[in-house]
């Protein structure tokens, strides 16, 4: 049984992976100006290094400065929220848990309407990666204000926090916006990865990588969390430092891809669910099959944000919530029946 259940996990890996390379590439071409996969991969290779291009100049700018970053800005973002959604979820042991219940989006918001209202934009990334820090910061001061951190007092005062900072987001627009900002706002507030350059790049695949590999090589501490507290410490598990740790190492990846693409529902509330469905696993195998389809749904996502309503742009968080509320009550329907 343990034989087939690892020949099942490495069966969907291999195939999540295949299919996340063929989505970078199909979302690369897809767009106002159609583009072979072949010239793309030229056009990729030629700024590696290897060969040339067989794109004009004015094409060649698409492919490398436009949609590349962008779609590997979307797999990283995508990949990160679904890694945090499922270790928020095993930690805190709520079904209902997503990257965002520190308050973590809401203090990321307050951080970056507080810069566009300004007028520096380019401290956007700084400021929502600032605001999201803040927010974590007075979550787990306000959970551990009356002893050890527990899950029911970390969501609680996840809660209070991003009720507080999403009530003066809205002051502050209130307050002070006027004219296009209110556009720009609310782009960023929706969620959109249409500024999305190599910076973000720099900034998202950076995160998961710095921080996104350390969570995932943490799968068998959070197996341990899954039969609750006592249990961890029965098997060695420091519950409160592991649960500190985990905590922060998540809210670092969520605020730094929140930083570059605004707040995007859904991703990491519903994935972890739909790969658990598929793979009954354990969290070392479940998290890097999460992290797959996290870059692939999310990448598909922005495709279609920027395509379907052509010249209009969705923002993408618009598309994740059409899309994964009604997948969530499906996965719903399949949990109930299957109990």
């Amino acid at each position: 049984m343990r034989a087939r259940n690892r020949l099942l996990s490495w069966g969907w890996g291999a195939l999540l992976a295949a299919v996340l390379v063929s989505t970078i590439i199909a979302a690369i071409c897809l767009g106002a100006a159609d583009i072979r996969p072949a010239d793309v991969l030229a056009s990729v290779a030629a700024h590696l290094g290897f060969g040339e291009a067989t794109l004009s100049p004015l094409r060649d700018g698409i492919v490398w400065e436009l949609r590349l970053p962008r779609v590997l800005t979307a797999a990283a973002v995508g990949a990160g929220l679904a890694i945090s959604g499922a270790v928020m979820q095993a930690i805190t042991r709520n079904p209902l848990a997503d990257p965002y219940l520190l308050g973590l989006s809401a203090g990321a918001s307050l951080g970056a309407v507080t810069v566009l209202i300004i007028g520096v934009s380019v401290l956007l990334p700084i400021a929502a990666f600032g605001g999201a820090l803040a927010a974590l910061v007075a979550t787990l001061l306000l959970a551990s204000a009356a002893g050890p951190l527990s899950p029911t007092r970390t969501v609680l005062a996840g809660v209070a926090v991003s009720a507080l900072a999403a009530a003066l987001t809205s002051f502050v627009i209130f307050w002070s916006a006027k004219g296009d900002s209110f556009r720009e706002i609310l782009n960023w507030l929706l969620g959109s990865l249409a500024g999305a350059n190599w910076q973000a790049v720099v900034i998202s695949v950076g995160a998961l990588v710095v921080v996104g590999v350390p969570v995932l090589l943490a799968g068998r501490l959070l197996d341990g969390f899954a039969f609750g507290d006592s249990a961890a410490a029965a098997l060695g598990i420091n519950v409160t430092g592991a649960r500190w740790v985990l905590l922060v190492f998540t809210a670092l990846l969520t605020g730094a891809m929140v930083s570059v693409s605004g707040s995007i529902g859904f991703i990491g509330l519903v994935l972890p669910h739909a790969v658990r469905l598929m793979v009954a696993a354990r969290h070392r195998v479940l998290l890097p099959l999460v992290a797959l389809l996290g870059a692939i749904v999310l990448v598909w996502a922005d495709t279609i944000a920027r395509t379907v309503f052509d010249p209009r742009e969705l923002p993408v968080g618009i598309v994740t919530a059409i899309l994964g509320a009604p997948v969530f009550a499906v996965l719903l329907a399949r949990r109930r029946s299957s109990t």
